[in-house]
């Protein structure tokens, strides 16, 4: 297929601080050279000498030697920490802002909501601005006509598409403006977080719409967003930047379990112990009171090995490693606490075996395994955190220690669901799969 982005040696440099060099010098120096269309010595990536005298030490590579190609119909995920550089790489393909070196070539018509508001004239209605828009990618009034009807519909602010948009809230800018681009055929479609601004009935049909304009008309998708099960289920590719490089591009599944838990192949322990502190004992306890340490906790799957990403139908363990320092003739309870992505428990479970010693556990290493069924909980990221508690109080605690994502493939395996063809389940905390009996009366 035909390549539709080709990105090759892309870098954009900014300058922190104020506008300028600090020098009329370096000022005329940067402005001659850019007026002879030269390159600016003053720049980090043309003064061959990155700390000379600490002239460049304010400027920063948000994106440093990209090379990327997308193909048209590619569904392709953008991930990584804040400051990444991935709204600089979509802000470039949207012609926003230009490359301080390299190229982006992006072939056809690009629609891009990278931001609330993007697009959008705030004295001009909503009827106006979707005028606006569909001019701007080069479609005629009575193409837009054809159309009109549906983004309204999309949309829902029916009710106010004669009101001017600096009225709306940052909730129906989003449905207006994703509807505008989601149906006014464009070749490429970018769209950054600000989806996580609408709420959750209308993030399900952003989703659902971009599948089916891919699938359907052959559009490129390209999607930025801090949910991983979005990503995993939406786009077929994703890619991890980190501090303006590309760490990893390849399938979503296996590139979104480096983001959340580091290289492949890691063990357990290193993944867990790479964002912990406990193996200092006496940290969550006064000193003199210490009664162990945790040493592992990690997430596998049946065969026992270590799994980051698991389908809605798999079983999923959640095992910890810990060692008791003395014996503990007080009641006490190992304890498991599971939230989703957005902060809200899940559930929590315990030990049940501690019942039956009467909630007392003998000096030692132990090693302590909890199966979560599968068919239980719908498709997202969730933190583990880890607990032993007495009956007032904590003894040790990891809160968010390690994560893990679940993703939705029922269109891949057959899974459940199947009535519900090109539609996102609910963002409900647990999706199961009940027992039901239906008998003609």
């Amino acid at each position: 297929m035909s390549n539709v982005i080709e990105i090759e040696h892309l870098y954009k440099e900014y300058r922190l601080g104020l506008i300028g060099y600090g020098t009329l010098r370096e000022d005329l120096q940067s402005w001659w050279a850019t007026a002879r269309g030269k390159e600016d010595p003053n720049s980090m990536l043309y003064s061959g000498d990155q700390s000379r005298d600490g002239k460049t030490s304010d400027h920063i590579l948000a994106l440093s030697d990209l090379n990327l190609t997308v193909t048209r119909g590619e569904r392709v995920g953008i991930i990584g920490p804040n400051g990444a550089g991935k709204t600089t790489l979509l802000k470039i393909l949207s012609r926003i802002a230009a490359p301080t070196k390299g190229t982006a070539r992006i072939k056809g018509r690009v629609a891009s909501l990278i931001a609330v508001g993007t697009g959008m004239h705030g004295e001009l209605t909503g009827r106006e601005n979707i005028y606006l828009n569909g001019s701007i990618l080069g479609l005629r009034k009575f193409e837009i006509d054809q159309r009109f009807d549906e983004i309204v519909d999309f949309s829902g602010v029916e009710q106010f598409i004669d009101t001017p948009v600096k009225r709306y809230s940052s909730g129906m800018y989003v449905r207006l403006g994703f509807a505008v681009a989601a149906h006014l055929d464009p070749d490429v479609l970018i769209v950054d977080e600000v989806l996580a601004v609408g709420d959750a009935e209308f993030r399900k049909k952003a989703l659902g719409k971009m599948k089916n304009v891919s699938e359907g008309e052959n559009r490129t998708i390209l999607f930025v967003s801090h949910n991983m099960g979005a990503i995993e289920n939406l786009c077929q590719r994703t890619i991890l930047l980190e501090k303006g490089r590309i760490i990893e591009d390849g399938n979503s599944s296996s590139v979104i379990a480096r983001y959340l838990f580091g290289e492949e192949g890691q063990s357990a322990e290193k993944v867990w112990e790479a964002t912990s502190t406990t193996n200092a004992p006496d940290i969550h306890v006064p000193p003199g009171q210490e009664i162990g340490c945790f040493k592992a906790i990690r997430t596998i799957d049946n065969s026992e090995k270590l799994c980051k990403s698991f389908s809605v139908r798999d079983n999923i363990y959640l095992q910890m490693e810990y060692e008791i320092f003395k014996d503990i003739r007080e009641y006490i309870e190992i304890t498991y606490w599971l939230n989703n992505e957005r902060g809200e428990l899940v559930f929590l479970t315990f030990d049940p075996s501690l019942y039956e010693n009467g909630c007392f556990r003998s000096k030692g290493s132990y090693k302590s395994t909890c199966k979560i069924p599968g068919d239980l909980l719908n498709c997202g990221t969730y933190k583990v955190s880890a607990l032993i508690q007495k009956k007032e109080g904590v003894y040790l605690r990891e809160i968010d220690v390690m994560s893990f994502n679940v993703r939705d493939d029922w269109d891949k395996n057959g899974a459940r669901g199947l009535c519900r063809p090109n539609k996102q389940w609910p963002p409900a905390v647990i999706r199961p799969t009940l027992e039901w009996e239906t008998i003609p009366i």
